[in-house]
């Protein structure tokens, strides 16, 4: 396996590094996805029997002690709840602003390690053909062997480790957009029932 790898040449090395680093990106963003709905879970659960009977310190505590996004949202909304509703609907979408870009952390460097992987594993392939033909070239009708084996393996190596990085790493980061798509929309459902109850509008 190390000796196919070494086949690949030097373009191997940024390859697996984008392998290593799309690995933790994507260890990463699933352990902080099922972290945050377990957490949410709990979280509305807490707040929707507290707002109902107006302890908001106690909401503020929970909110505090879950420590995500929601959370922030929803302990912004208990600061400002003394304020009208206009106000109060403006604050909460100016702190939704500030914590949906804690969804997407990360995910645009997975993005790019996908498309760059392709692309280092095609240059592999070019450079691994350019001296296959380099070495049909110097050698007359079938050059030396063994050298036009090497040119061609770092070809087909490099292709076939480029996507292997990025072919995961592609699928990854559109299952994790969807899961943020999926999370603003439930995070803007849960808050306006928030704000409704802080108005008094609904109870």
């Amino acid at each position: 396996m190390l000796q196919t790898l070494k086949s690949g040449g030097i373009l191997m090395i940024p390859i697996i590094i984008c392998g290593i680093l799309s690995c933790y990106i994507i260890i990463e963003r699933c352990i902080y996805f099922f972290s945050v709905r377990q957490r949410d879970k709990l979280l509305v659960r807490d707040i929707t029997d507290c707002l109902s009977v107006g302890d908001y310190e106690r909401c503020a505590s929970q909110c505090a002690s879950a420590d995500t996004p929601l959370a922030q949202v929803v302990l912004r909304a208990l600061d400002c709840r003394h304020y009208d509703e206009r106000d109060l609907r403006d604050m909460v979408e100016a702190e939704m602003d500030l914590a949906i870009p804690k969804f997407e952390h990360l995910l645009t460097p997975l993005g790019t390690i996908a498309n760059i992987a392709t692309l280092l594993g095609l240059l592999g392939t070019v450079t691994g053909n350019i001296k296959a033909f380099g070495v049909l070239g110097a050698g007359g009708s079938m050059g030396d062997p063994a050298l036009l084996a090497a040119s061609i393996a770092e070809a087909l190596v490099t292709t076939v480790a480029g996507l292997c990085v990025s072919i995961p790493a592609l699928i990854f980061h559109n299952f994790f957009v969807s899961r943020v798509n999926k999370r603003i929309v439930e995070m803007e459902a849960q808050i306006t029932t928030v704000v409704l109850k802080l108005s008094g509008r609904v109870r």
